[in-house]
C-alpha cells in the first residue's frame, strides 16, 4: 500500500500555485527504504521518496519554484532532520547545470571542503563528481568529511546515469547507528565521548590512489604556478589556519619516503559523538566503519581497495580496538538500505544524522555518473562531553 504524506505526519506538500508542483510521497522496495528505529519518531522513513504528483505539470522552472516555496517555511529540512535523507524521483533534471539549479534553490551556502581528500573538479556552480575512484571500489557508510574538523551539513547526489547492475549507494542514519552502539557496545561509546579521536591525514604532492586529491588541491587554492616552496607553504598554513581549532590542529611537514617529494601531515582531534541541532540528540559522525573495512579490504587483496589516507585511533594517541570496529561495521550493514538509482534522482541527506557510501559496479567505469552538491547549514552540530574538541565550528572564510 503507498505511503501518504498524511500517514507519515509530515505537512502537505501541496501549494495553491499552478506554477508549482505537488509533492507526493511513494513507497521503495524494502531493499530500497526502511522505518527507522529508535530514537526516530514512530514511521520515520529512510528514504523518504517524492516524486510529483500525477496533475503536475513538471518542468524545472516549476520544481525549482516548488523548493524555494517549501523552504519559505523551511519545510524541506525540517523533514531532513526528521528522516535523514529525501529522494526525490522523476523530475527533469537532465544535466550538472540543472542540478545545481535545484540544489541552490534550497537556499543553503556552498560548502568548501578544506582539506579535501578526493579529487572534485568543478562541473557546473558548487557541483562535482562525487567520486571518480574505480567502479571495483566499495565505499563503505560514513558522513562526509569526517576526517577534517570543518564537514558539510547538506549533501545533494544526482544521477546522471545509472548502472545496469550493482552502483547503489547504501543509506542509514547516524542517529539510529548511536543508539544501536550505545546500546550493544556501550563501553567504546564511553571511551569515544571521554577521548574522542585522534584523525592524521596525510597529504602528498601527487594523488595517492585514483580519484584522490593533491596537496594542492587540498590546501592550494591560493597557490600561483610562481610561487616558490616557501610561498607555498605559507600559504597551505593559512588555509589550515582557517580550521580555527588552535592546538586541536596541528601539522608537520615531511618528505615522502616513496618519491622524495615533501608532504603534510595533518592531526585533528575530532568529536565522534555530536548533537543534532535543534534536538540534542546524540548521533555517530563518523567514518570508522568505512576506514575498518578499507583496512581488512586492503589486508585480504594485498593493498586493494580504497586507501585510507586518514589513520584513526583515540584521541589520546592509543589505538582503537578491533573488536570495538568490527561491532561498529556489523551495526552499520544491518541499519542500511540500499539506494537503486535511476537517472535523474536526487538524494538529499542532512550529512549530521545520515551516512552513505558506493557499492561497487558492473559495466564500464562510465556507466554510473553521479554527481554531488555540498552545502553548509545554519549551525554546526553540538558538543557531546567537555572537552575543548568536542565543539566542532564553522572554518572562517577564506
Amino acid at each position: 500500500m503507498a505511503t501518504t504524506v498524511e500517514s507519515l505526519n509530515i505537512p502537505s506538500l501541496r501549494l495553491d500555485d499552478e506554477t508549482t508542483i505537488t509533492f507526493e510521497t511513494f513507497s521503495l522496495p524494502s531493499t530500497n527504504q526502511r522505518t527507522l528505529g529508535p530514537p526516530h519518531p514512530p514511521n520515520t522513513q529512510l528514504p523518504l521518496a517524492l516524486k510529483p504528483s500525477p496533475d503536475s505539470s513538471v518542468t524545472l522552472d516549476a520544481a525549482i519554484s516548488t523548493i524555494k516555496h517549501l523552504q519559505r517555511t523551511k519545510t524541506l529540512t525540517t523533514l531532513l532532520a526528521r528522516h535523514g535523507t529525501l529522494l526525490f524521483r522523476g523530475l527533469p533534471i537532465t544535466s550538472a547545470a540543472d542540478f545545481s539549479a535545484f540544489a541552490h534553490a534550497f537556499g543553503y551556502k556552498p560548502h568548501e571542503i578544506i582539506g579535501i581528500v578526493v579529487d572534485r573538479p568543478l562541473l557546473a556552480p558548487n557541483v562535482a563528481p562525487a567520486n571518480e575512484a574505480p567502479k571495483e571500489v566499495r565505499i563503505y557508510n560514513h558522513n562526509e568529511s569526517p576526517q577534517v574538523p570543518h564537514a558539510p551539513e547538506y549533501i545533494f547526489f544526482y544521477a546522471q546515469k545509472a548502472p545496469t547492475v550493482g552502483g547503489e549507494t547504501p543509506i542509514s542514519s547516524s542517529l539510529e547507528l548511536f543508539a544501536r552502539a550505545q546500546r550493544e557496545i556501550p563501553e567504546f561509546i564511553d571511551l569515544l565521548v571521554e577521548k574522542g579521536i585522534q584523525s592524521r591525514v596525510t597529504y602528498k604532492t601527487q594523488r595517492q590512489y585514483v580519484g584522490g586529491s593533491t596537496l594542492r588541491q587540498a590546501f592550494g587554492k591560493e597557490i600561483l604556478d610562481g610561487d616558490d616552496e616557501e610561498t607555498q607553504r605559507r600559504k597551505i598554513e593559512a588555509q589550515i589556519a582557517r580550521y580555527g581549532r588552535g592546538e586541536y590542529t596541528t601539522f608537520e611537514w615531511g618528505v615522502d619516503g616513496e618519491d622524495g617529494a615533501r608532504q603534510l601531515v595533518l592531526t585533528h582531534q575530532l568529536p565522534v559523538v555530536r548533537t543534532q541541532p535543534g534536538t540534542n540528540l546524540p548521533t555517530l559522525f563518523t567514518g570508522l566503519a568505512a576506514y575498518y573495512r578499507n583496512t581488512v579490504e586492503a589486508q585480504k587483496r594485498s593493498g586493494a581497495g580504497r586507501k585510507n589516507v586518514a589513520q584513526q585511533c583515540f584521541g589520546d594517541g592509543t589505538p582503537i580496538p578491533e573488536e570495538y570496529l568490527a561491532a561498529l561495521a556489523r551495526i552499520t550493514e544491518e541499519i542500511r538500505v540500499l539506494h537503486r538509482w535511476e537517472e535523474g534522482d536526487v538524494l538529499v541527506y542532512d550529512n549530521i544524522i545520515a551516512q552513505h557510501g558506493r557499492e561497487p559496479w558492473e559495466g564500464e567505469q562510465g556507466d554510473r555518473v553521479v554527481l554531488a552538491s555540498l552545502f553548509d547549514g545554519e549551525s554546526v552540530p553540538g558538543a557531546y562531553g567537555f572537552g575543548g574538541w568536542a565543539q566542532v565550528v564553522q572554518a572562517l572564510d577564506g
